[in-house]
């Protein structure tokens, strides 16, 4: 029961993550692949707050928030510079410098090391220490994010966003300041991604840069793509499947000494048949 429980944690966890990045992503065309340097600016925001200032856990989580979302502003407006591929070029260069930044500044991130003992959420003096009380904690902030993102896609907000996706030409020819549009959803989201990176530092209670380099923004894309872009509701479904697929082919009876590795080619091959075959993911209304 504890291992179903972890699962479910997790996929709470990586649900504001998808649906944040579907936002930048699927509904407003933006190829970004920074969103884990965010989800580590929020855990690590989180993390110091608690632990270095004594500090409880909703309102370290909100100035994690904030201080993530001005981080993206910042670099938001560098980025507006940029189109196309070298939009997702800065982009990944950009989580090059998070991380580099989370490994070597150990006065304060303590580096490779890591940093121990997070303790768990406290709300009105309950703590969250078991994981179905945390389970409980993370499905409602995922509902929050998740009727928060509606909200906005179904907002005249969120039809300028597809606007943005589909001709940001002539919405600027119409007179939409549509690069103040993209800031705000950029560091909207960013703040969606620090939400979820102190969920996971609390959860976890130890954290450490390897957890969000440039293969976790690639995973968090694989779970848009593969969800479907420009629907929020595919964001929580691609989250579920990449979470269990991994879990699922463990009791698949491969030979003890290659399990492992196919594993990872049958989790590879899906993937790639899936983009062969249904590119706009499975309920997907855009596609790349």
């Amino acid at each position: 029961m504890e291992y179903l429980i972890h699962l479910a944690i997790l996929i709470a966890i990586y649900v504001p993550l998808a649906i944040s990045l579907n936002l930048v992503v699927g509904y407003t065309g933006l190829l970004s692949v920074t969103h884990a340097a965010f989800y580590g600016v929020g855990a690590y925001a989180t993390t110091l707050l608690m632990v270095n200032l004594g500090w409880h856990f909703i309102p370290a989580l909100i100035i994690a928030m904030i201080i993530t979302g001005i981080l993206a502003a910042i670099f938001g407006i560098i980025l507006s510079r940029f189109r196309d591929d070298y939009y997702a070029l800065v982009s990944f260069g950009f989580n090059i410098i998070v991380y580099s930044i989370l490994l070597n500044w150990e006065s304060l991130t303590r580096g490779p090391l890591g940093i121990p003992g997070i303790p768990r959420p406290e709300i009105f003096g309950y703590t969250f220490s078991t994981n179905l009380s945390f389970l409980l904690l993370a499905l409602v902030l995922a509902l929050i994010v998740y009727l928060f993102s509606s909200g906005v896609v179904k907002s005249s907000f969120g039809r300028v966003l597809k606007g943005i996706r589909e001709d940001e030409k002539v919405l600027n020819v119409f007179g939409y300041n549509t690069p103040r549009f993209k800031l705000v959803i950029f560091s909207l989201t960013a703040m969606m991604a620090a939400l979820a990176g102190g969920l996971f530092a609390t959860y976890i209670t130890f954290i450490d840069p390897s957890t969000f380099s440039l293969n976790e923004s690639i995973f968090i894309l694989a779970i848009i793509i593969l969800g479907g872009l420009s629907n929020i509701r595919g964001s929580v479904v691609g989250a579920i499947f990449l979470i269990l697929l991994p879990e699922i082919l463990r009791f698949v009876g491969f030979p003890t000494d290659i399990a492992a590795q196919m594993r990872q080619v049958v989790y590879g091959a899906l993937l790639v048949f899936l983009m062969l075959y249904r590119p706009q993911g499975l309920m997907g209304e855009y596609k790349l």
